[in-house]
């Protein structure tokens, strides 16, 4: 074996170390935004908290979100991308710690709030400074461990809840040292919070950045633990397309002639059919709609749990194929997946009978179907628009707007995440699931459209040529 293969398997290696440890940052995400499922409703008889009091506890994260993911960009283009991570950090662990020692609805909403802070900084972060940290041939691949840690997240978030809750006989019973078992749910991400900011020390900044900010002897000796060969050259490169006279700003997304440049508007149309097509309905109310069909609350919690592990295989398979088939034709396969899938959920359930309360009912063929169509579903997300959108996100933008532009991009996403999640409730009361499901089967249809005409292939381009 000669020299220069055992090099680049130390780059690799060494890219994929820093990579996994920004990626963190997604695990965070998906536990925060997971843990409190197991909780709610203990939370809500703890503090005779009324339907809004506890909706606002639990939405109002999401617009926290999307605050974080605005001002991260701005936060990293000053302070450099490892220093937003620690800030993250920080607030992840203050938030896991107050949202177990909450006295009222209010103070658990404001620790709440904090978390999303802390969820939506990372959304940003991450992608962006994996894409600049990884070489062209493996970016896809590296970019696509932000969704999986995300997907894993929530995954263990759950197994926690569940595991915390049989423990104790229930989410309201006393568990370690007396303490509610709720409150050790929250708890529990206290540790991934701190090793996070852990990692975050231990890992380099990222080479654009420190080029854009002139540390030039900083940013060659990165990369040449990523790269290896002449880095100077491409330092050069880099040079071209950074800003070194002032820090970026908001205004560099905007055209001469006023308004979005184009490719802020394509970012910020990913980030918006990401949530249109209603992924989150699955994961936030999963276990409540199967209940309402028919199904036992064991049996529904076992059904979410297979959803999650699912999306851990599915995201599996987009970091196998990213680099292999291009971001575009896996976007396209997974528009067409779920434009069937969802069609025929709401099919189903469009036809399906219904109880005195006005709940569908499944039964025989059509409660397996639905199943089998949700899964399938989940499937097709998983290994198109879930992994790959960040994956755009973190390498559509030139050096100059990325980060400011993934900000936008990314607080857009939770924005339409918060109404998606919102209007879900109220659609589903006042028109039924099958017309629920025949809003996502709209927005997934529009999607096909969307990436054959405004999505450009980017296997295999340099982020310096974007």
């Amino acid at each position: 074996m000669t020299f220069t293969t055992e090099r680049r398997k130390s780059n690799t290696f060494y890219v994929i170390m820093i990579a996994g440890a920004a990626a963190l940052g997604g695990f965070l995400f998906g536990f925060d935004t997971a843990v409190i499922n197991g909780a709610v409703a203990a939370l809500s008889k703890a503090f005779n908290a009324n339907s809004l009091q506890t909706g606002l506890a639990v939405s109002l994260a999401l617009l926290g979100s999307a605050v974080g993911a605005f001002y991260a960009g701005k936060i990293a283009d000053r302070y450099g991308r490892v220093k937003a991570m620690l800030v993250a950090s920080v607030l992840f662990t203050i938030s896991a710690i107050g949202s177990g020692l909450p006295i009222t609805i209010w103070d658990f909403t404001f620790w709440r709030l904090l978390g999303g802070l802390a969820v939506g900084a990372a959304s940003v972060i991450a992608p962006a400074y994996i894409a600049e940290c990884s070489p062209t041939h493996l970016r896809g691949r590296l970019g696509s461990l932000q969704q999986l840690a995300i997907v894993v997240g929530i995954f263990i978030a759950l197994l926690c809840d569940y595991f915390i809750a049989v423990s104790a006989g229930s989410a309201e019973s006393p568990f370690l040292f007396g303490i509610a078992a709720w409150r050790w749910m929250f708890w529990t991400e206290i540790p991934p919070a701190v090793l996070y900011g852990m990692a975050a020390l231990m890992i380099p900044e990222s080479p654009r950045y420190l080029v854009a900010q002139g540390r030039e002897p900083e940013a060659a000796n990165v990369l040449g633990k990523i790269l290896g060969g002449n880095v100077m050259a491409k330092i050069a490169e880099i040079r071209q397309t950074v800003m070194r006279e002032r820090q970026p700003q908001f205004s560099d997304l905007l055209r001469r002639s006023g308004g979005l440049l184009p490719i802020v508007w394509i970012g910020i149309g990913l980030s918006l059919l990401q949530q249109f097509v209603g992924i989150n309905v699955i994961f936030y109310y999963s276990s409540v709609l199967w209940r309402a069909v028919g199904f036992s609350e064991k049996d529904s919690l076992t059904i979410t749990v297979i959803t999650a592990a699912v999306n851990i295989i599915t995201t599996l398979v987009a970091i196998a194929f990213v680099d292999k088939f291009g971001r575009k034709p896996l976007l396209i396969l997974g528009s067409i997946g779920m434009t069937v899938t969802l069609g025929t959920m709401a099919a189903i359930f469009s036809a399906a009978p219904t109880d005195a309360a006005g709940n569908p009912t499944l039964t025989g063929s059509a409660g397996i179907m639905a199943l089998f169509a949700a899964n399938l579903y989940v499937f097709c997300f998983g290994f198109s628009w879930g992994p790959v959108t960040w994956v755009l996100l973190g390498e559509m933008f030139n050096n100059k707007i990325r980060a400011a532009a993934l900000s936008l991009a990314a607080a857009m996403q939770w924005v339409a995440n918060f109404a998606v999640s919102t209007t879900f409730p109220p659609i589903l009361q006042y028109f039924g699931l099958g017309s629920a499901y025949g809003l996502y089967t709209i927005a997934a249809a529009i999607s096909i459209f969307f990436v054959l005409f405004f999505i450009k292939e980017t296997k295999g381009i340099e982020l310096e040529d974007m």
